[in-house]
């Protein structure tokens, strides 16, 4: 959540964030209204409260009819303390939920606007020009039936549509990226991390995926549990309840997990192939850190997901998201978006969002400083969501005749130079 000191004695800069992400400003008022009614209710509770504990002084001292009446007195006041006990703690609750249902104040830099509004910060490496080398790209549902890689067929029989099998060379593949993600977040200096992939709810709205994102979510039937969409969610609620000593910041961890999103609202979107699917594996790295050096650990983490596209020789470009597309958390996103042949356009591959202290605030995690505890800043950066990323070598390094390169990068872990078709 935000500070509440900011919303109490700048009003106005919450209002301006809404309105950068083109939502409505309706909710600051409201929250402000049951601040109001809170204080109100918590000063209406203690007056009385108050009273019931000098009555209780009074009723020891007194006799006769003095001390009846003021029994009296006491029967009825304990009947308006237990009222303006049940008022305090619906005002309360009331002011959480208005405070929760404000995102966090997105970042002077990025840019106003919607889902279109990005600004392209950097292009790296050129797209290739298959026309120049005269053959016309197979898409990646093609190449992994030619290289026995996906099967899609079988995957929509067995579980239904948007899932899939990565077989033979498409399994190598995945774990090849995976070995070289983790080589590569080890030699940064991360902890590596397996993750669960089922959280309690308070993970899940820890880290702002019940707000606008509720709709994506997998809730297991039966039970209080969620199907994470991303290992933001459980390594953000690590370490809640926490206080960190601050001489131990950064702490960077990089975590693999399986992932579950329902797609919703993506309906005739990237419905055939594994570009948009219902289950990935992938490399988050996770980072806390203070808000004072959060700003420039996020320009590290997008170093570090760039490091990973160029080991895979891939051409992309590199996005700063308008305020209107980003999560909940986020102050500013930045999405590394690889060039994908058969769609002649630039998708996204990898994305990184400073979340600053909101994810904290609702976690309870905070820093031990020299002038005290106070709340400390979370990053996420994805390092490699595997289909995507599947999706775009296969593409990308595709020969004439149906195989494809292997990235130098990679070829330690697959053992081969090229990825030959077996089926003709």
């Amino acid at each position: 959540m935000i500070d509440p000191r900011i919303l109490r004695d700048q009003p106005d800069r919450v209002r301006a964030a809404q309105a950068k992400r083109g939502l409505s400003d309706a909710v600051v008022d409201e929250a402000l209204a049951a601040d109001s009614a809170r204080r109100t209710a918590i000063s209406e509770f203690e007056t009385l409260r108050a009273e019931q504990k000098s009555l209780g002084k009074q009723v020891a001292q007194a006799q006769g009819e003095e001390k009846q009446a003021l029994l009296e007195r006491t029967k009825a006041l304990a009947a308006e303390v237990k009222a303006a006990e049940a008022a305090q703690n619906a005002a309360e609750e009331a002011w959480q939920a208005a405070l929760l249902s404000i995102p966090n104040l997105a970042a002077e830099e990025t840019p106003p606007g919607g889902e279109d509004d990005f600004v392209v910060l950097e292009t790296v490496g050129t797209p290739r020009d298959f026309a120049a080398e005269g053959f016309e790209p197979r898409d990646h549902i093609e190449l992994g039936r030619l290289l026995g890689a996906i099967d899609l067929e079988r995957g929509a029989k067995v579980s239904g549509s948007r899932f899939y099998f990565l077989t033979g060379v498409g399994a190598q593949l995945e774990f090849a990226l995976i070995n070289l993600a983790m080589e590569q977040a080890r030699e940064a200096g991360f902890t590596q991390v397996i993750a669960p992939s089922l959280v309690k709810p308070e993970a899940m709205a820890g880290t702002g995926f019940l707000g606008q994102a509720a709709d994506d979510v997998y809730r297991i039937e039966g039970q209080d549990m969620y199907l994470v969409g991303t290992s933001e969610v459980p390594m953000a609620a690590y370490h809640s309840d926490e206080i960190l000593d601050a001489a131990s910041l950064p702490l960077r961890y990089a975590a693999f997990s399986p992932c579950f999103r329902k797609e919703a609202g993506s309906h005739g979107k990237d419905t055939k192939g594994i570009i948009r699917v219902h289950w990935f594996d992938k490399v988050e790295m996770f980072v806390y850190a203070t808000t004072e050096d959060s700003y420039a650990e996020h320009q590290r983490l997008l170093e570090w997901e760039k490091q990973l596209l160029d080991k895979l020789e891939l051409a992309y470009r590199v996005i700063d998201v308008a305020a209107g597309d980003l999560g909940l958390s986020a102050i500013r996103k930045f999405d590394c978006e690889a060039w994908i042949p058969t769609q002649g356009k630039y998708r996204e591959l990898t994305s990184t969002s400073n979340c600053t202290e909101f994810q904290t605030r609702r976690l309870d995690t905070r820093g031990r400083f020299e002038d005290g505890v106070r709340p400390i800043a979370t990053l996420n950066g994805t390092l490699c969501a595997m289909t995507r990323t599947i999706v775009a070598i296969l593409e990308t390094h595709q020969q004439a005749d149906g195989s494809v390169r292997v990235p130098q990068a990679l070829q330690k872990w697959l053992g081969t130079e090229v990825l030959e078709p077996v089926v003709r």
